[in-house]
């Protein structure tokens, strides 16, 4: 970058920012130890593509996936399933929601105090984000989302020709004056919200900071609210729910870190309005979610295939494990709840590539931000007991001590 910029006759920052606006748009991708280049898809590849394959005998901490360990065997469940079937085969038009799937998702819903409101069914929680969306916005409308982000979210908004607003996090979830402001200035039409497991970052919204969010929330009843809490299942803090101050809102379970990702399911709730609008026109496209997937995850709730304790004591062993491991060595890094860490590093580039050469592919921040300075996201969920420790020391020997300083 410096010789760039002396061969240009610039200011070093300059080039940097460009190279930042680069990557967040799609033209350029970051590639290990080759450094930084122009990518041979177009600028449109999702942010997922920014990745660093991982070299043989390197260790992957940046797929971002679940423990196969602790997800439930699908076996009995399906085989349950089934034989109700063949009894009595799904047909034409029936209710798009199973029966006792909604029932035991309003009940979860109902115990952690989130307004009451119809249940829909979802294939995964970004397509319940985007039908929501869909219903109420129109193009060019803006909307408000976390800065760092979920990747796959940051792409949906403009791909459905909405204009995204970042909103500064930090440990506690978004910044209210950051949403206030998004609002009054941005005219962000709608604000999306992660409750627990943030991803990248781990944060989760606390009861006083979800306070803080409903107070700025209830003065624009107008905004539409989606919350997300794909970390249901895996994580120990409890939820604060924001809904209840907007007219038009809905809250999103996914079951595919605590069940599986391949089940392709979410469960939704939110005011009557919204959740008639997204069955309507999810009716005229494919109609319904599998009958026999919702009956196979009902199955999975009643047997208590999964025990969210358990689940979420593995789960933050090894992150607070790896948080403490690197405070030790001088490093910044958050991660309140869920599976991932996040870790500040003054090169992004660098820290990427000096990794890998110590033995560690990690998930570049450029997949997860918008005006968020450089960091790289590491996943717990792969490491073993003695792998906590040698992460950190690689991470520390590549970023070195850093100021600690707001993420968002």
């Amino acid at each position: 970058m410096r010789e760039l910029a002396g061969v240009l006759g610039v200011n070093p920052n300059t080039v940097a920012a460009a190279y930042r606006i680069l990557r967040e748009r799609g033209v350029i991708e970051t590639d290990g130890r080759r450094g930084s280049r122009v990518r041979p898809r177009p600028a449109t590849t999702a942010r997922g593509s920014i990745r660093v394959e991982a070299p043989a005998g390197v260790r992957d901490v940046g797929k971002g996936n679940p423990d196969p360990v602790l997800l439930p065997p699908l076996g009995e469940a399906f085989a349950a399933v089934a034989r109700r079937y063949a009894e009595r085969p799904g047909m034409y038009g029936e209710a798009p929601v199973d029966e006792e799937f909604g029932r035991l998702a309003r009940a979860a819903f109902d115990a952690d105090g989130v307004p009451d409101g119809p249940i829909g069914v979802t294939s995964g929680s970004l397509d319940a984000v985007e039908r929501v969306l869909a219903v109420h916005l129109r193009p060019g409308d803006a909307v408000a989302v976390e800065d760092p982000g979920w990747g796959s979210l940051l792409d949906l908004v403009p791909a459905l020709g909405l204009r995204p607003v970042p909103i500064a996090v930090d440990d506690e979830g978004p910044l209210p004056e950051a949403v206030e402001r998004a609002i009054r200035k941005d005219g962000v039409r709608a604000v999306i919200v992660t409750d627990r497991a943030q991803n990248p970052t781990g944060a989760c919204v606390t009861e006083a900071r979800a306070g803080e969010l409903r107070r700025v929330l209830a003065g624009h009843p107008g905004v539409l609210l989606i919350e997300d809490d794909h970390g249901h299942g895996i994580v120990a803090q409890p939820l604060h729910p924001l809904a209840g101050g907007t007219d038009h809102w809905v809250l999103i379970r996914s079951v595919a870190k605590a069940y599986g990702p391949d089940l392709r399911i979410a469960a939704f709730t939110g005011d009557a309005e919204t959740v008639d609008r997204v069955l309507g026109r999810q009716r005229l496209g494919p109609g319904w979610v599998s009958r026999l997937l919702q009956q196979a995850v009902a199955h999975l709730w009643v047997t208590e295939a999964v025990d969210p304790a358990v689940v979420a004591r593995s789960y933050g062993k090894r992150r607070d494990g790896l948080v403490r491991a690197l405070a030790r060595r001088g490093v910044e890094a958050h991660g309140r709840s869920g599976m991932n860490v996040w870790v500040p590093v003054p090169d992004e580039t660098g820290a990427v590539a000096g990794l890998v050469a110590a033995g560690w592919v990690v998930a570049p921040g450029a997949r997860f931000r918008m005006e968020a300075g450089p960091a790289v996201r590491l996943t717990v969920s792969g490491l073993g007991a003695g792998d906590v420790e040698a992460l950190a020391d690689a991470v520390a020997g590549v970023v070195g001590p850093v100021v600690a300083r707001s993420y968002g």
